[in-house]
C-alpha cells in the first residue's frame, strides 16, 4: 500500500466549511491511488465547544481538583469527537472511511499524563483496517500507557501523532495542514515581505521551531528525521505545495546551501536577562543553576564568564528567580522585557562573515546586543523588547530573504 499521512489542526476542522476543504485534500490523495491515514486535532480553539481549552474550562483549568489522569480522560474526548465527525463527512462523500482512537491506532506511551512520550507503535489493527477501507481518521494527541491508561502527548501532540504514524507505517510523506501556506522566512507580523520557504532541512525547521516559529512541533520533526519521512507544511485552503521538510541529502534539498547561509529568522519575546556576579566562580555556577532547578525555573541562553553567570528566564518567572538568588546572598541584575532573535541556516556552517553581518545589521539600526551565542546552524542575539521588530526586519533585509528564491 502507498500510505500517506494527512494531519489537520484545530483551525482546519473548526467549521463545516473548513472540514469541506480538508476533505478535498483527502479525496484527492485517495483518487491518486493512496491509502490515507488522517490525524485530526480537537475542533477549533478556546470558546469552540469541543476544543481542548474549552473542555478544560469545564473543570476550572489550573484550579481544578482533578489530577492529570482525569484531565487526560477529559481532553482526549475532543480529538475523538473530531475524528468521528470527519469520518461522517468522508462517508457522506462515498469514501470508505473509519475512525480510530489513538490507542486503537497503536500508540503506546509512558505514564506521564499531560505530556506523555510515545514508547512503541502497535499498528497491526490499523493496517488490517486499512485493507478494508481507503481512509482511517485517527484521533491525534493521545495514546495508552502500559497500564492501560489514556494519556495525552502535550503541546504539538497531534503533529507528533502524525509523524509517529508516518514512521510506523513507512508512509510516503506526512502532510501537516494548517492556516498558513508554509514555513516563512520570518513572522509576517514582524516583516511584511516575509517569503514562503520552498524547502528546509529537518535540522533547520527544528531550530526555527525551538526558537519561536510555531508551524510544527520540533518533537514531530525529530521523529520524521529519524525515519527519513518527508514532511510538507501546507494550507488547508489552498492546493499550493507549501514547504517541504526533508534531509540535506534528499536530492532537491541541499544543492545550494552555500548560497543560502540563512534560511529564516525566528524570535522569542517576553524574556528577562539575569546576570549574577561573584568572585567565588566555582560555587557561583553550581549554586545558581541548582537553585533554578530546585524552583523548577527553566533557564535559557546561558553564558558563563569567569566571575559571572548570564542567562534568561520568562518574564513571569523573573521576580521569583531574583528573589531566590537574593536569599542566597547574591545581587542579581535583571533586565526585563528582552527578546531573543535567531538566525537559522544549515548553510552558515564554515561560512565566514555571517556573525559580522548580523552585528553590522543591528548596529546600523542602533540596536544594542545584550548577549549572543552561536552553533553550527544558528546564531542567537538578545535585544531589548522594544527593538524586536527592528531587529528581525534588519536581519531579514541583510540576508535578502524576501528578494530572492529560498529554494534549495
Amino acid at each position: 500500500m502507498n500510505v500517506i499521512i494527512q494531519k489537520f489542526g484545530g483551525t482546519s476542522v473548526k467549521s463545516s466549511e473548513m472540514r469541506e476543504h480538508a476533505a478535498s485534500h483527502v479525496i484527492k490523495a485517495q483518487q491518486d491511488g493512496c491509502k490515507v491515514v488522517v490525524v485530526v486535532s480537537a475542533i477549533g480553539r478556546e470558546g469552540d465547544p469541543y476544543a481542548t481549552d474549552t473542555l478544560l474550562s469545564l473543570v476550572n483549568k489550573d484550579r481544578s481538583y482533578i489530577g492529570h489522569r482525569e484531565k487526560d480522560l477529559l481532553i482526549s474526548c475532543g480529538e475523538v469527537i473530531s475524528s468521528v465527525i470527519f469520518t461522517e463527512l468522508l462517508l457522506s462523500k462515498g469514501i470508505r472511511a473509519a475512525a480510530m482512537t489513538g490507542p486503537q491506532a497503536g500508540f503506546r506511551t509512558n505514564s506521564d499524563h499531560g505530556d506523555a512520550r510515545i514508547t512503541e507503535m502497535h499498528c497491526e489493527a490499523l493496517i488490517d483496517k486499512l485493507k478494508e477501507v481507503d481512509v482511517i481518521v485517527v484521533a491525534g494527541f493521545q495514546g495508552e500507557s502500559t497500564d492501560r491508561e489514556i494519556t495525552t502527548l502535550g503541546r504539538g501532540g497531534s503533529d507528533t501523532s502524525a509523524t509517529a504514524l508516518g514512521a510506523a507505517l513507512q508512509a510516503e510523506w506526512v502532510d501537516i495542514f494548517t492556516d498558513v501556506e508554509g514555513v516563512m522566512t520570518a513572522d509576517p507580523r514582524m516583516v511584511e515581505d516575509a517569503a514562503i520557504i520552498d524547502s528546509v532541512t529537518y535540522q533547520e525547521i527544528c531550530n526555527l521551531a525551538y526558537q519561536g516559529a510555531k508551524v510544527i512541533h520540533p518533537r514531530a520533526v525529530e521523529i520524521a528525521m529519524q525515519a527519513k519521512i518527508p514532511i510538507r507544511i501546507r494550507s488547508t485552503m489552498m492546493e499550493t505545495p507549501g514547504t517541504l521538510i526533508t534531509s540535506v541529502t534528499g536530492g532537491a534539498v541541499g544543492a545550494d546551501l552555500a548560497d543560502r547561509p540563512i534560511t529564516g529568522i525566528a524570535h522569542m519575546a517576553g524574556l528577562t536577562q539575569i546576570t549574577v556576579k561573584d568572585k567565588d566562580y566555582l560555587n557561583l555556577q553550581a549554586n545558581v543553576f541548582k537553585e533554578m532547578a530546585k524552583a523548577n525555573i527553566s533557564v535559557d541562553f546561558i553564558n558563563i564568564q569567569p566571575y559571572a553567570v548570564i542567562y534568561t528566564v520568562p518574564n513571569e518567572l523573573a521576580d521569583k528567580a531574583v528573589s531566590i538568588l537574593e536569599k542566597k546572598g547574591y545581587s542579581p541584575e535583571a533586565v526585563k522585557d528582552c527578546a531573543k532573535v535567531s538566525a537559522v541556516g544549515a548553510g552558515m556552517t564554515g561560512v565566514p562573515g555571517v556573525a559580522s553581518s548580523i552585528v553590522a545589521a543591528l548596529a546600523a539600526e542602533n540596536i544594542q546586543i545584550l548577549q549572543s551565542a552561536d552553533s553550527h546552524t544558528t546564531i542567537w542575539v538578545l535585544v531589548k523588547g522594544e527593538d524586536l521588530k527592528k531587529a528581525v526586519s534588519a536581519l531579514h533585509r541583510m540576508f535578502e530573504l524576501s528578494s530572492r528564491s529560498v529554494q534549495k
